[in-house]
Formats: C-alpha cells, structure tokens, sequence
C-alpha cells in the first residue's frame, strides 16, 4: 500500500523558496531530508529537480520521478511522468516522498497521509509557498534544533 509523505522546510510566512533555490543552507537539515528520503521514492518537479546541484541529480539511493508537462524533457536516472497521479502508479507501494516544489506541494496536500515539516522560526523573502497545513493534521512528533543563527523544529503531522 502507498503512503504518501510530504517533506519540506518552510518558514513561518510559509515562504519555502526563491529564485530557483532555498532561502537558507542547512547542513542539519540536508541530512535529515537524505536520511529519511533515503531508500525511498522521491517525486518532484522540474524546476525542483533541476534546482539540485548537477553532482547530487538524480538524487543518490532513492528513486527519482519527475512530474513536468514537457513530454520531450529527459534526464538520466530519472523517470518522466506528465502529472501526479502518474507518478503515485509509478512509486507503486510503500512509502513515496513528494519534495517540491510549491505546484507539486499543493497537487499532493490532499493525498498526503504525512507531512515532514522542519518548521523554521524566521520570516524570510522568497517566491514559492507551502500550502497552509495547520487544519486536518496532528503533530506526532516534534524535535527543535538550533543551527548557527537559525532555529527550527523538525515536526511531523498525520491526518487526523
């Protein structure tokens, strides 16, 4: 059976990227998005998957699915799907990660039986938001984390 899980760092105005990138670099938190993504399906966009660097894409030990309308985009080690519900068949059973970028997160939020939220508390600038997420949803799980000058928690929710 499929679960779909969701995971992603936004910050408190919901702001999760700009221009293409992350408004932040966490070390910590690359480690935990590799360490629980790791041995797993991995769904993203285009513009997600080719915001990776070149030497991490496709991501490492997981298996890349990229959701795009360009039917003649391509890229090694990675499988091309047209829309979401594609890309669930594809994943097949077990836990599937769904990790950007905003259009995917709001396609995916009704589906979604988890989400891995590393909530950061700080507003920062940025074009790309994370859906609201607060109704229907129950932490399970929460660890706070410190990183240089940012402070996080790493939350997750399930439907409730």
């Amino acid at each position: 059976m499929i679960m779909v899980s969701l995971i992603v760092a936004v910050a408190r105005n919901g702001v999760i990227g700009r221009q293409g990138g992350l408004p932040w670099h966490l070390r910590d938190d690359m480690k935990y998005f590799a360490d629980t993504t790791r041995g797993h399906t991995v769904v993203m966009g285009r513009k997600t998957f080719e915001s990776i660097p070149e030497k991490y894409r496709p991501l490492p030990d997981r298996r890349n699915i990229v959701v795009t309308r360009d039917t003649s985009w391509f890229a090694k080690g990675v499988d091309v799907v047209s829309d979401l519900g594609e890309a669930m068949e594809k994943a097949g059973d077990g836990e599937v990660f769904v990790i950007g970028g905003g259009e995917i997160y709001a396609q995916a939020m009704h589906v979604a039986d988890r989400l891995y939220v590393t909530e950061i508390a700080a507003e920062v600038e940025g074009d790309v938001v994370f859906p609201p997420y607060i109704v229907g949803w129950r932490e399970v799980k929460r660890v706070p984390h410190q990183e240089g000058e940012w402070r996080y928690d790493w939350v997750v929710y399930e439907r409730s």
